[in-house]
This record gives C-alpha cells, sequence and structure tokens, in this order.
C-alpha cells in the first residue's frame, strides 16, 4: 500500500513549478511564432479595412437608382466604369448610374449599395454575347447600404488588438499579418536537454546485440517536448559510469530544463542519484501515481573553473520504464514547459466517460489508464487499450487518453463515470 511519504499528483506538481518562470522575449518572423505567446501589446497603425468597400461582386450604385426593382419592373441603370480589388476608383456614382466592382474594391464616390451580379441580368446579357456593358438591369431592390463593409469596420487605427500573453494561434498569426507585422515579440520557447542513460541502451539504427534495448525514451520524450512549443536538445545516451553521466550532465546544462530517463528509482544504480546530488540540489520523490511513482527534482548547476555557480537548471528525473516516463512528462514536464513558454493553462482537456472494463487499484495510488476514448450516441465511452504494464509502449500508442482511478478507489467497474485526461483531441470526441 501507499505510505504516508508518498507525495500527490498535486504536491509534486506545485513543487516543481515553483522553480520555473516565464522566459525572456524574443523577436521572430510571424510564421515562426506559432504556438508562441506574445511579450507585447499589438496596436494598429492602421484601419481595417483602409476604406470602404464590397464585400460582393456586382455593381455600386445609389439606392435611390434601385428602389423598387424586382423581376418585373427592373431598374435599367448606365454602366459608368469598373473598379478591381486594389485598384481605387477614378469616377463617381450618379443617379442612374452604377460601377461595376469586385470584392473588396473600395466603393466608389456617390454610391451607398452594392447589387450583387446575380441580381442582374449580367449573365443573361453575356449569353446574348453583348461585349462591354453600357448598362444593366437591376432585378432586385435591397436595402440601403447593403454589401458595403465601412472602413474600420475589422480594426480602427490605434485600436488594440492583440494583448500581451495572447498565445498566437493561425488565426492570431493572420491578424497580425493584416496589420503588417513582419515580426513579432514572444516569449521565446525553452530549451529542454534530453539524457537517456543505462548500459543496456542502443541509439536506433545500430544493430541490436543480447542483452541490449533500443532507446526509446529519448525520442518519445523529445518528440513530447516538440509538441508542446519545446526545443529538444537530444544529449544521447549516458553509460553507467562516472565520466560518461558526469560529461552528458555538464552539456544539458546549457539548457533551460534538463529531463533525464531512469536511475531514480530504489533498484536503480546510485552512480546516477550520486552524480546529481554532486552536481546538485536533488530529491528523490515517490508520488502516489500509477504508472511513474518514482521522480527526481531539484536543481543543477553550472560552475565556472573557480567552482562559482554561474547558472541553476532545473532537472526532472523520469523512470526509466517508457510508458512510466511518457505519464510523468505529461503530468510534470509538459507543465513546466508551458510555464516558461508564458501560457497559464497548463490543464489537459478533461471529461467524463463510461468506463467499459474495469480498472484495478491494488496499491492505493492514482491509476492512469490508458484509454481509447470515443463518442456514441452523444455519449463519451473509454475503453482500455489492453495490458497496462508501463513498459508495453504500445499501450500509449493505442491510447488518446489516461482513465483516472483515484488513490481511495480499489477497482473502479466496467459501466461507472470515469474522468478521463484527453491526450489528442480530435474532432469525433468533441
Amino acid at each position: 500500500m501507499a505510505t504516508a511519504s508518498m507525495l500527490s499528483v498535486e504536491d509534486a506538481l506545485e513543487r516543481i513549478l515553483t522553480y520555473f518562470h516565464v522566459l525572456e522575449p524574443e523577436d521572430r518572423a510571424l510564421l515562426d511564432c506559432l504556438g508562441q505567446v506574445l511579450a507585447e501589446d499589438v496596436r494598429s497603425d492602421i484601419d481595417i479595412p483602409p476604406l470602404p468597400n464590397s464585400s460582393m461582386d456586382g455593381y455600386a450604385v445609389q439606392w435611390a437608382s434601385i428602389a423598387g426593382a424586382t423581376s418585373e419592373t427592373p431598374r435599367l441603370l448606365r454602366v459608368l466604369g469598373e473598379v478591381a480589388a486594389g485598384s481605387l476608383p477614378h469616377q463617381e456614382v450618379v443617379p442612374g448610374g452604377a460601377i461595376r466592382i469586385m470584392t473588396g474594391a473600395p466603393i466608389p464616390q456617390g454610391a451607398d449599395t452594392i447589387v450583387p451580379f446575380e441580381d442582374t441580368d449580367e449573365l443573361e446579357r453575356r449569353r446574348r454575347g453583348e461585349g462591354k456593358l453600357t448598362e444593366i438591369a437591376i432585378l432586385k431592390e435591397l436595402r440601403r447600404g447593403a454589401n458595403v463593409r465601412p472602413a474600420a469596420l475589422d480594426v480602427a487605427k490605434g485600436q488594440m488588438v492583440l494583448s500581451k500573453g495572447t498565445e498566437l494561434r493561425a488565426s492570431e498569426i493572420g491578424v497580425l499579418a493584416s496589420l503588417g507585422k513582419a515580426r513579432v515579440k514572444v516569449i521565446r520557447r525553452p530549451v529542454i536537454a534530453v539524457l537517456a542513460t543505462g548500459d543496456e541502451l542502443v541509439e536506433p539504427g545500430q544493430v541490436l546485440s543480447p542483452g541490449k534495448i533500443y532507446d526509446i525514451n529519448t525520442y518519445s520524450i523529445a518528440a513530447s517536448v516538440l509538441r508542446y512549443g519545446g526545443i529538444p536538445r537530444v544529449l544521447g545516451i549516458a553509460q553507467d559510469n562516472l565520466e560518461s553521466l558526469e560529461a552528458k550532465v555538464e552539456e544539458g546544462l546549457d539548457s533551460d530544463l534538463l529531463i533525464t530517463t531512469a536511475g531514480v528509482s530504489k533498484g536503480d544504480y546510485d552512480i546516477v542519484k550520486d552524480v546529481l546530488a554532486h552536481r546538485g540540489q536533488i530529491d528523490f520523490w515517490s508520488v502516489r501515481m500509477r504508472p511513474a511513482k518514482p521522480l527526481a527534482f531539484g536543481v543543477l548547476f553550472q560552475r565556472d573553473k573557480g567552482g562559482r555557480v554561474l547558472k541553476h537548471v532545473p532537472h526532472l528525473g523520469l523512470p526509466g520504464n517508457p510508458v512510466s516516463s511518457m505519464v510523468a512528462f505529461e503530468q510534470f514536464g509538459r507543465p513546466a514547459i508551458l510555464k516558461m513558454m508564458g501560457k497559464e493553462d497548463f490543464a489537459k482537456p478533461t471529461l467524463e466517460a463510461i468506463l467499459e472494463e474495469p480498472i484495478i487499484n491494488d496499491d492505493g495510488r492514482r491509476v492512469y489508464a490508458r484509454a481509447i476514448v470515443s463518442k456514441r450516441n452523444g455519449v463519451y465511452y473509454a475503453r482500455l487499450t489492453g495490458h497496462q504494464g508501463s513498459n508495453i509502449l504500445t499501450s500509449m500508442a493505442k491510447a488518446n487518453a489516461l482513465a483516472i482511478c483515484p488513490e481511495d478507489v480499489p477497482m473502479m467497474k466496467a459501466g461507472e463515470r470515469v474522468k478521463v485526461q484527453m491526450l489528442d483531441w480530435a474532432e469525433d470526441q468533441s
């Protein structure tokens, strides 16, 4: 059973997040800022649109000239000219006149209404082979001001458009482009060093000799760092000797966070713990969760040749089993990255689902069971992905959620409602 010395997930996360702060801003090209957070307020130097313009392809007219128009009693107007998008009108619309206009083109002087092509007889005239149109029949009366977009309808000059702290999605990137911004100040992305430890590990692509396994955690954790906006710095594999581990840890100190995998549980070689403790102040925790009970966290010191501390680098030590490593990263590494990026909402989307298989909790820890959540007839259902061993990484590959069994619940039965933390949020689940 769990002991009183174990930390809750919430306590562990709270302790970890106190070590992180929002990083400094950087100036970046617009397309490079997707997913980053604005480091400054953005005001507009222009009106958008800058001039009244047409929302339709059609004819700019004076409303009085089309009042009462129907297909039986059309209003025949003289075509005075044409204005394309990107051009300025050089003629004025007078009573009984019309100017052919394209979507987005500025409204000519004198016009107050746009009649779409489909409410005229232009198509019929084209079918008859008429060349340049000198007149056009209006077949429908529209309201005054129809299809006219006023200047500054979207944004007025001097207006606050996006505030500091806004996360830049595709829509915000588009808004910044509409303001003419080619570059913008954003909170920089954190650099996350990722280090795997263990003599048994081999790089993918190499020949796998007896007793060896491929390095999984480097790639799953580095990919997770990328997914949540960080910049992974892959350090490779540290062997189980002082020289190798010291060198790799030193290399990782030029980062905003060093993540190691393995070497943090009671059964692991003490060499990993000794090196980490020697390089800084590291605590080794037991967290009341399954998988991923063992966790290390603290700070490592980057020193100059005289021993003076130049920099404090947070260190997160994840378990060695691949599922444990990924689940622990989701609960602790991901929020740390988001906080450094200036984001404030660290929670994954959660919902309630009907459990389709039981979850057994035999040791009083919070269980994060890998699950597939689907929606049927408006109801969410969660079924487990098979064997839940912390070494079964395919259980994570199949999952789109973690079904959570609380610490004090020894078993959740099929048919019960379960809280699920969504790893992925697809349209067919929403």
